[in-house]
């Protein structure tokens, strides 16, 4: 199913994304819970819970009803955030 859904994100979701400078990647599909991370101008974006909302699950859940949700996932990258740590630590 996650091709399926890789399809329906290039088609419907990705353009638009693109638009603003970002993409989407899936993280994983459990349980019918689909886990996604937005990224480019997009990771972080206030706007982001909206975009979730209003585009990504809309057309998720219209095109596979059975996906009971998606979940936009936030975390930070740990190699990035200790390369931030060490970095942060270099320069006191």
């Amino acid at each position: 199913m996650v091709k399926q859904i890789e399809a329906l994100l290039d088609e419907k979701v990705r353009p638009i994304l693109e638009e603003h400078g970002g993409n989407i990647t899936i993280q994983s599909l459990e349980h019918q819970i689909l886990k996604v991370r937005l990224t480019g101008k997009c990771f972080g974006c206030p706007a982001a819970h909206s975009t979730n909302e209003e585009l990504i699950t809309y057309e998720v859940q219209s095109a596979f009803p059975t996906i009971q949700d998606v979940v936009l996932v936030e975390e930070i990258n740990p190699e990035l955030l200790d390369m931030a740590h060490k970095i942060l630590g270099h320069q006191s």
